[in-house]
């Protein structure tokens, strides 16, 4: 990753503006201190996944999830493959 564009105490007090602004939204509150809004809500959403417990162990096992997902697809797949393979060379077979 490389460095950061703001500094940590800046990303903090953003955050803190978002909560402390009663029906504020993410593009207000990304206008009035000059970012982008998708980036104050991926900073507000980091910062509330910071506060719960076992929630950095709970992004990476989802992540892990999906990685196995979509190995267990493949594999489905490639067995699909094969077994249709086996199937046609089976019936060219004339023993």
């Amino acid at each position: 990753m490389g460095t950061s564009k703001y500094s940590s105490e800046f990303r903090a007090d953003a955050v803190a503006l978002y909560h402390a602004s009663p029906g504020g939204t993410y593009a207000s509150v990304a206008k009035d201190v000059g970012v982008n809004h998708e980036t104050l809500r991926t900073w507000v959403r980091d910062a509330e996944q910071a506060v719960r417990p076992g929630a950095v162990e709970a992004s990476a096992m989802e992540r892990e999830n999906r990685q196995l997902r979509a190995r267990v697809k493949e594999l489905e797949l490639e067995r699909e493959i094969l077994r249709r393979a086996a199937k046609y060379f089976a019936g060219e077979t004339s023993w």
